[in-house]
């Protein structure tokens, strides 16, 4: 908030800084005198925090690859890009990575609308890996980046939510069976079958692609 007792509103007044961002309406404001801040110069911080792609865009990623240049100076690879390694997270990153270049993948998680209007029943906790890993997925892919690497934080505070402890930030996991794991928890929130023998004897089938797709080369799914 930016009320008068709120944390904002008393560091404006300690320290001086008075430009405030609402990160739920990404709308900017002036503190302590608590007006809308509207200036178009401010566009490429809403952008950092919620990146978009057209269809148009996202056809063309592994047409026009190019070296996109961060706000530090430092030039990057969209999608070829760092995660933060906040204590005993690596293995985790190294499996985010690889599932944002799988094209199927990547391409149905950088629209948001493709999986926006799925709907879950109430209570329902899982929804928000499908959530936040697509909003990971546009960071890792965004061409206007401030650094040449992104935060999986959020991303994996669901990671430890959704699987109850089994994967954590702060201990060491197994790649592999994170990434089955994961996969599955995917698979079954946007609407998936949960029936653990049919998909060990089938290929997996998803919204974003099938295995036995003859354009998806088998290495791009993992049936656990």
């Amino acid at each position: 908030g930016r009320g008068l007792k709120s944390h904002a509103y008393i560091h404006s007044v300690q320290f001086s800084h008075h430009v405030f961002l609402n990160l739920h309406t990404l709308k900017f404001y002036c503190l302590p005198d608590n007006y809308e801040i509207i200036d178009s110069s401010l566009e490429d911080i809403t952008y950092v925090l919620k990146p978009t792609f057209t269809a148009q865009q996202i056809t063309n990623l592994d047409k026009q690859a190019k070296l996109s240049r961060a706000y530090d100076g430092t030039t990057y690879l969209p999608g070829i890009v760092g995660l933060n390694n906040i204590k005993a997270n690596d293995y985790a990153n190294a499996v985010l990575q690889a599932l944002s270049n799988v094209p199927p993948l990547r391409n149905y998680f950088l629209e948001e609308e493709n999986y926006k209007s799925i709907q879950r029943p109430p209570g329902d906790i899982m929804f928000l890996l499908v959530q936040r890993f697509g909003e990971l997925m546009r960071k890792l892919w965004n061409p206007r980046n401030f650094k040449a690497h992104v935060s999986p934080h959020e991303m994996l505070q669901a990671v430890v939510l959704c699987s109850k402890k089994n994967f954590q930030i702060t201990k060491q996991g197994d790649g592999v069976d994170f990434l089955s794991w994961f996969l599955n928890a995917l698979h079954s929130a946007l609407g998936g079958t949960k029936k653990k023998k049919k998909s060990e004897q089938r290929a997996m089938k998803a919204p974003w692609g099938d295995a036995r797709d003859p354009q998806c080369p088998p290495s791009m799914f993992f049936c656990p």
